[in-house]
C-alpha cells in the first residue's frame, strides 16, 4: 500500500527537492491515506492472530474477549516496531543519497538536505575565482549554518549576514551590491521554505499520532470480533465466510 502511494504521488516523504512545496491538501491526503493503510493492516493482522488462537470453550466470554483484544495489540506494537525499524533505515539511506559527493565531517548534512537548492542558487555563478573552485564544502556548510538562523526568534544577526555578503562575493565573483541581492532573496526563500517545511511536519506528525492510535483501537476491536467469530459466538457475513460455501454455492453444488 505504501509502495501504491509512493507511484501515485501521495506518500509522505519524497526525495525531489520540490516536494515541500506542495499544498496543503496534499499533505493532508497523505496524511489520510496513512490512517486508512493503518486502519487495513492492523486489522487485518488483528484478525488473523485472533482467528489462529485455539478456541477454548471452558473459557468465560469476557476472559476470552480480552485475550482476543491483547493479541491485536501485540500484532500493532509488533507491526509498530518493525515500522519505525524500516522507516529508519530508509531515513538513513535516504540522507547518504541527499548529501553531496565529497562530504567530510565539516559539511552541514542538516542544512544540505533542507536547504541544498538555496545553498546552490546562493553560490552559483559563471566566474568563479580558481582559488575557491572545487573546494565549495566548507563555504556551503558554514552559509548553511547562517541561513538556518534566518527562521529563528532572533533572525540573522547583522554580522553574520555581512560575512555572507562578503562570502558569497568571494566565492562567487560578483560583485558586492549584487551579491547583497542574492544573499537577501536567499534568506527569504529560506525562510518561506523551512515555514513550509514546519507546517508540513506538523500535519504529518499529527497523522502519524492519530494513524498509531486509530490502529490500535482497530486492532483490539477487529481482535475481539474475530474471538467471537472463532468461539461461535457471531456469525459472519455470507460474503466473508470463507470457511464454508455461500447458501448460493451450495445450491450449485448440491447433489442431485
Amino acid at each position: 500500500l505504501h509502495a501504491f502511494a509512493g507511484a501515485i504521488g501521495i506518500s509522505l516523504s519524497s526525495t525531489a527537492p520540490t516536494w515541500r512545496d506542495s499544498s496543503a491538501v496534499l499533505v493532508l491526503l497523505a496524511g489520510c491515506y496513512l490512517i486508512l493503510v493503518a486502519l487495513a493492516s492492523y486489522s487485518f493482522g488483528a484478525y488473523v492472530a485472533a482467528r489462529l488462537r485455539p478456541a477454548s470453550p471452558t473459557t468465560a466470554p469476557e476472559t476470552a474477549e480480552f485475550r482476543d483484544g491483547v493479541d491485536g495489540l501485540l500484532v500493532w506494537a509488533l507491526a509498530t516496531l518493525l515500522t519505525g525499524l524500516i522507516a529508519l533505515v530508509i531515513v538513513q539511506a535516504t540522507s547518504r543519497v541527499a548529501a553531496p559527493s565529497g562530504t567530510s565531517a565539516e559539511m552541514s548534512t542538516a542544512g544540505e538536505s533542507i536547504i541544498a537548492y538555496d545553498l546552490d542558487r546562493l553560490f552559483r555563478s559563471d566566474r568563479r575565482p580558481q582559488a575557491v573552485e572545487g573546494n565549495l564544502n566548507y563555504p556551503r556548510a558554514e552559509a548553511a549554518r547562517i541561513l538556518l538562523t534566518a527562521p529563528s526568534h532572533r533572525g540573522m544577526q547583522a554580522d553574520d549576514r555581512a560575512y555572507l555578503v562578503r562570502l558569497v562575493a568571494a566565492v562567487t565573483g560578483i560583485a558586492p551590491p549584487d551579491a547583497e541581492r542574492r544573499v537577501d532573496q536567499v534568506i527569504a526563500q529560506v525562510k518561506e521554505n523551512i515555514s513550509r517545511a514546519r507546517r508540513t511536519g506538523i500535519i504529518l506528525g499529527f497523522m502519524v499520532g492519530a494513524a498509531a492510535l486509530l490502529g490500535a483501537a482497530a486492532a483490539w476491536y477487529v481482535a475481539c470480533t474475530a474471538g467471537r467469530h472463532r468461539d461461535g459466538r457471531d456469525t459472519l457475513h455470507p460474503l466473508w465466510d470463507w470457511g464454508r460455501p455461500a447458501s448460493w454455492c451450495r445450491h450449485a453444488i448440491r447433489k442431485p
